[in-house]
């Protein structure tokens, strides 16, 4: 069992041109999206979060049922759901306004013990920093942690929720000793600025960095270094891509029964090679269309 531990929110994506082309109501947040990739690849999942009752809170349930991924450990409120503005450059990319005082994801607690069989934890975004939620989270990640459960962590920055940088830099590097995998894009890198091998040595086994269309790269607490080239193909955008870069790594990786330092280090070239060009595929197939839509497994097959 793979939990993904983080907030649910609807993304408002413009269908057009123009501040207000046309918003459309989309399913997402990162640790969702995760969770959605994560139970389309076929992969067992449960998620970890609090939804409100309105009727975006349970469409967001809703998509998470038809995915697969088990819903029982929700926590449910009447607070509203998180809005995110979604806005589209020339290539796709997306940038988001955030509407949070007083949602429902905010007012996480952390439950008393994860689900039995749970291998890995996922953690991620808004979720680890709005209060008091991002507390409670990060005392999950640490117990989770401190139990040898496999924890993820892709910070996806959002400056625009970040009132203080340099408090956020220095809470990112106390996590790093709780995480054994740290996945994060180059501008998420350029905004927290240390260098990998800072990051390697306090904790994590193995770095990705991604790198939009130009590929991915992992940086492995050896020494090693591999990348992989971007999949070409028509980006419609890349709203959800690098959620399905996380699902696809701890998909790849619980199939390798790879979710352990000693494993992460046994991979080698073959091996993180392989597991970096399934995440890129994966993300392209979520760049061909509109939102975040990841792929199901039968469209990653050979």
């Amino acid at each position: 069992m793979i939990v993904v531990a983080g907030e649910a929110l609807i993304d408002l994506v413009p269908q057009g041109t123009g501040a207000l082309a046309d918003l459309k109501p989309a399913l997402g947040g990162g640790p969702y999206n995760t969770a959605v990739a994560l139970g389309r690849l076929g992969s067992p999942t449960a998620f970890c979060s609090r939804t409100s009752h309105d009727a975006f809170g349970t469409a967001l349930l809703d998509g998470l049922r038809r995915a697969g991924v088990d819903v029982s450990g929700v926590q449910r409120g009447p607070e509203p759901t998180t809005l995110a503005v979604a806005t589209l450059d020339a290539n796709g990319s997306a940038s988001y306004s955030f509407y949070v005082d007083g949602t429902a994801d905010r007012l996480f607690a952390a439950p008393d013990a994860l689900p039995a069989g749970t291998r890995a934890v996922s953690f991620g975004t808004c979720s680890l920093v709005l209060e008091p939620g991002a507390s409670a989270y990060e005392k999950l990640m640490r117990t989770a942690a401190a139990q040898g459960v496999f924890t993820a962590l892709d910070p996806n920055i959002r400056p625009g929720l970040i009132p203080d940088p340099d408090a956020y830099r220095a809470r990112f590097r106390s996590w790093l000793p709780s995480v054994s995998l740290l996945k994060l894009s180059a501008e998420d890198a350029e905004w927290l600025g240390d260098a990998p091998h800072e990051w390697l040595a306090a904790g994590p086994s193995a770095v990705v960095v991604t790198h939009g269309g130009d590929g991915l790269t992992v940086l492995t607490r050896d020494g090693a270094e591999y990348s992989v080239p971007g999949e070409k193909v028509d980006v419609v955008d890349t709203i959800g891509a690098g959620d399905t870069v996380n699902a696809a790594l701890l998909h790849g990786l619980t199939a390798q029964n790879a979710l352990s330092a000693e494993a992460l280090a046994a991979l080698g070239a073959d091996g993180w090679t392989r597991l970096l060009r399934f995440a890129a595929r994966a993300a392209a197939i979520t760049c061909s269309r509109a939102g975040a839509e990841p792929p199901y497994a039968h469209e990653l097959e050979g």
